[in-house]
């Protein structure tokens, strides 16, 4: 499978099709059993810099704040400042300021807060793992608009829905996974919502 830059990309499957498993592989938090994966001509390993990965859980640390824990992934990058945490925090319908703890945000906030958690660096591949999922159908519609002005500005997205309707005006190809394997890709229309 070759994915172009700057394309929006769907892919669906029934549940264990390997959807999840296949993100975690390209962002290089699991290993192919056969074959490999380069993504910006490096090793998946080599590129985590250049990439979002939001996994189907939001992976957050309870007892901080939604800034606390953007703070310290934004260590992992080396990014010193709370200017892109913040605006990323915005981006996705939150307010940095809310000094609550993560433990206490309804699972919406979480997922909005772990989609700013992948985007704070402006990723030039973005993996989404169910993005929508614990949403509401207003958060969903904002959540996919920014989806679609980051892929206007550039960037690759590969994400993974059982909504596609939210995404069929704007996706550019949809990805179907069975067992493992990649079994149909096209245009979105005609895709059932």
């Amino acid at each position: 499978m070759e994915l172009q830059p700057g394309k929006f990309y769907v892919l669906r499957g029934e549940n264990g099709a390997g959807k999840s498993t296949l993100l975690r592989m390209i962002a290089g938090l699991s290993e192919p059993t056969e074959g490999s994966i380069t993504i910006f001509s490096l090793p998946s390993r080599d590129a985590r810099a250049r990439m979002g990965y939001m996994a189907h859980a939001p992976l957050l640390y309870d007892e901080l704040s939604g800034m606390e824990n953007l703070r310290f992934f934004a260590r992992l990058y080396g990014i010193p400042s709370d200017a892109p945490l913040q605006d990323a925090i915005r981006r996705v319908g939150l307010d940095p300021a809310l000094p609550r703890r993560v433990g206490q945000y309804s699972q919406g906030m979480r997922q909005r807060l772990s989609l700013a958690r992948a985007i704070f660096h402006s990723p030039e591949l973005l993996l989404l793992d169910e993005p929508f999922s614990n949403v509401d159908p207003e958060s969903a519609a904002e959540i996919a608009r920014l989806l679609g002005a980051m892929r206007s500005a550039g960037a690759t997205i590969l994400l993974v829905t059982h909504q596609v309707g939210l995404l069929a005006s704007m996706a550019d190809e949809f990805l179907l996974l069975s067992a493992g394997r990649l079994v149909d890709r096209g245009a979105m229309r005609g895709v059932h919502t």
